[in-house]
């Protein structure tokens, strides 16, 4: 292993804020072997550092398959004509987000296409719901809304939202997502951050066009955003979409992509994906091996769950929430990690927190 390899681990172990599109794209490019195993083992140093043991469960609500938009990458797009579409009721909603906190998730994910006919007043009314009768933080993942959507989600009790920019390259992002700018993405990201939001974001490995200097690139723009959650992984191909003819994202790639962030944003959430999980069953332990400290179980009722098809073949499309936790549980466990408890806030929103109680007297 080059020596320029490991100086530079050491430099990023010390002064994260340093590094360039350069020193990224190398931590990218490490080599197999002895390169990529230095690389995961620092990042799950610095991981245990930073963030501790706790692996944390987000519990996964994939309430509507409607959208509005036609990316090039998801099967849920507009255009997919042979897609059976559903839609659940608030009170379904609510009633999964309960059997959620029954099994012990902190944190229940509100995932859907933008599909307008949630208006803001019954998102909301849902929202301070769930955070008023059960003890979970309340995620969003609904794409981009008004500012005076979000701003009433906020209202509402809902504590993080998660807006993946999938590529920083503006001109691949307006082919992949035809008729959306980067810039509109970017601005509902610095809304979220206005509001007062945790703010996720993350990417695709396996875009078409894409090269280690755009992949660099995503992870810098994470570190300029100083998001509190990451999301990223390798492109599924969805044979009814514009990119169904690609391979998959490679796994080695978008490891390194979790671990070079796990160096550059010390503190963030960072997943195991799905995705990963559903192109190599070690998927999820790999991820967390390399940095990752949160897994999201798929509480959507078997019924909507195969119609939620941002791509095939999803890990876990038959096993009852109740299996899926006891299995993660068992798999978090086997690397000697534990499984998180409460509702898993940010290092640094726990810390305003507290702060904040202090300064009012209650610590």
């Amino acid at each position: 292993m080059a020596c320029d390899f490991l100086r530079l681990l050491e430099r990023l172990a010390e002064a994260p804020e340093a590094a360039d599109v350069r020193d990224v794209e190398r931590l990218l490019a490490a080599s197999p072997g002895d390169e990529a195993d230095h690389l995961f083992a620092l990042a799950d140093r610095v991981r245990a550092r930073q963030v501790g043991d706790a692996v944390h469960l987000r519990g996964v609500v994939e309430f509507s398959n409607h959208c509005v938009a036609d990316c090039h990458y998801c099967g849920i797009r507009r255009s997919n004509s042979t897609l059976e579409r559903y839609r659940m009721s608030p009170d379904e909603i609510l009633t999964v987000a309960r059997r959620g906190a029954e099994l012990g998730v902190g944190t229940v994910v509100l995932q859907a296409g933008e599909d307008p006919w949630y208006d803001r007043d019954m998102l909301a009314d849902l929202i301070a719901r769930i955070a008023g009768e059960l003890p979970v933080a309340v995620t969003l993942s609904l794409g981009e809304r008004s500012y005076e959507d979000l701003a009433a989600f906020r209202r509402a009790g809902a504590s993080r939202y998660l807006l993946k920019h999938e590529t920083s390259d503006p001109e691949l992002f307006g082919h992949l997502r035809p008729g959306r700018e980067l810039a509109r993405r970017l601005q509902g990201l610095r809304w979220l951050r206005e509001l007062g939001y945790q703010v996720g974001s993350g990417s695709i490995v396996g875009l078409p066009g894409q090269t280690l200097s755009s992949l660099a690139a995503d992870i810098l723009l994470l570190r300029e955003m100083d998001v509190e959650m990451v999301g990223v992984g390798p492109l599924v191909p969805h044979p009814a979409t514009p990119l169904g003819y690609l391979p998959p994202g490679s796994i080695p790639l978008t490891l390194r992509f979790v671990a070079a962030t796990r160096l550059l944003l010390p503190q963030a959430h960072i997943a195991a994906t799905t995705a990963l999980a559903t192109l190599h069953p070690q998927g999820r332990e790999m991820a967390l091996r390399a940095g990752a400290n949160v897994v999201m179980p798929n509480l959507t009722p078997l019924e909507y769950r195969r119609a939620y098809e941002i791509y095939p073949g999803k890990a876990c499309l038959d096993e009852e929430p109740e299996h899926c936790l006891g299995c993660l549980r068992a798999r978090i466990e086997a690397l000697g990690r534990t499984v998180g408890t409460g509702r898993g806030d940010s290092p640094r929103f726990t810390r305003e927190a507290k702060a904040s109680a202090g300064e009012l007297g209650v610590y």
